[in-house]
């Protein structure tokens, strides 16, 4: 029998109808000879509402202050937990055997860091062995247990993550990714309404989107399918289905997937993070400046330091405390000047062989200047082009770069 792993959002289980509708579509995989083993993230808004209770308790005398993670791993966790058992208790009542494991039941072992946590080894042996029984196994995603034996999450979007990790784990067929939409586009369709339909992308290219703010898939979970050969199906929950039981439209993420003669795939922008620059008068110590970065233990992205200076961005999503640790961060810094700018977008061009020339740097350029986006950076790889601008320029600049690369090309 092959073995299906589904991944369903928060969107496709935000209340017990959406999860009935769930259980039908997740029986109706079983009733078709499948072993199926199912991954689900929180309801909709429900982490968002527990880290909302965990800052107000954290709060003295109205100051925030920021919750420890610990804590918050054991409590936003419990997210997971309860669509877990009512999508579990929704199959056994339409006549299947299923039964809910939270990640550390299952055998999801992370590192020791909490609310980013990354997954170093997954045992599925409770999971092989409910499905030796002919159970339908639900997976509580976005956590697991650490060396340490203590809960931690995998950052947002970790829900993925699970699923791919466990798909490589157990041999699986594939991995079905559920969301609220049919796969993935050439830009984000609520900021760019023309955006095109992508049906086959290589691992490779969806991890630099994920990376630089694609929403459909994580990013970590993307590593994990392009390491184990994983193909990723991502589709809509509730989109009607072909007569004969198929998806009318998704996305395939698979090595080998057909190249478009069109380099560049897709237009993507990241929010929710923070521009450091830095200047100094003084030659630069690189030990000094590293080592003050150390400090703070958080993701740094785009680092560019020189003799005089440099900058870099810290994606917020995952750093719970960053009120606190921004004083500190420019408080006695190795640099003359440290300035941070939380109101900034980094909005990206994603394709092949970007800067085999200056044409498409040019072209990027070109583009905003017309739309009068003015650019605070501009950076550059083989698979993609960053532009840093304000944060309410990033609507503006996302359609301007999709009409100068996708529609126009």
């Amino acid at each position: 029998m092959a073995i299906i792993v589904q991944k369903y959002g928060g969107s496709s289980v935000a209340d017990v109808g959406k999860i009935k509708r769930v259980a039908d579509k997740i029986v109706d995989t079983f009733h078709a000879g499948n072993q199926v083993v199912v991954v689900v993230s929180a309801m909709a808004k429900a982490t968002d509402s527990l880290l909302e209770l965990a800052y107000q308790a954290a709060a003295v005398d109205g100051k925030s202050s920021a919750p420890a993670r610990r804590e918050l791993d054991m409590l936003v966790t419990t997210g997971e937990r309860v669509s877990m058992a009512l999508l579990s208790l929704a199959i056994q009542a339409r006549g299947c055997d299923a039964i809910s494991f939270t990640g550390s039941q299952c055998g999801i072992l992370t590192n020791d860091r909490h609310f980013d946590a990354r997954i170093i080894e997954v045992r599925p042996h409770r999971v092989e062995d409910e499905l030796a029984r002919g159970k339908i196994v639900i997976v509580a995603g976005y956590q697991g247990v650490s060396y340490k034996r203590e809960i931690t999450t995998l950052g947002r979007g970790g829900s993925d993550t699970t699923a791919v990790a466990l798909a490589a784990a157990l041999g699986a067929d594939r991995c079905e990714i559920y969301s609220d939409v049919d796969g993935v586009y050439s830009a984000d369709p609520r900021a760019v309404p023309n955006a095109k339909h992508i049906p086959e992308l290589n691992p490779e290219l969806l991890q630099e989107m994920a990376e630089s703010g694609a929403k459909v898939l994580n990013a970590q979970a993307v590593e994990w399918a392009r390491k184990n050969g994983i193909a990723i199906y991502a589709r809509s929950t509730f989109d009607p289905c072909t007569p004969d039981g198929q998806p009318r439209r998704e996305t395939i993420v698979r090595q080998f997937a057909p190249q478009n003669d069109n380099r560049v795939r897709a237009i993507t922008c990241e929010k929710n993070i923070a521009l450091i620059r830095l200047s100094t008068n003084d030659t630069l110590s690189f030990r000094a400046a590293t080592a003050h970065l150390r400090q703070f233990d958080i993701p740094v992205r785009e680092l560019s330091l020189s003799d005089h200076g440099g900058s870099f961005l810290i994606p917020l999503n995952n750093v719970p405390e960053w009120e606190q640790i921004q004083p500190r961060l420019i408080r006695d810094t190795p640099w003359k000047q440290a300035t941070i700018d939380n109101e900034v977008a980094v909005v990206s061009v994603v394709g092949h062989g970007l800067t085999e020339s200056a044409e498409p740097m040019a072209r990027m350029v070109e583009a905003l200047e017309k739309t009068n986006v003015p650019l605070l950076e501009l950076r550059g790889s083989s698979l993609r082009l960053g532009a840093t601008v304000a944060a309410n320029h990033a609507i503006t600049a996302q359609q301007a770069l999709h009409r100068a690369f996708v529609e126009e090309s």
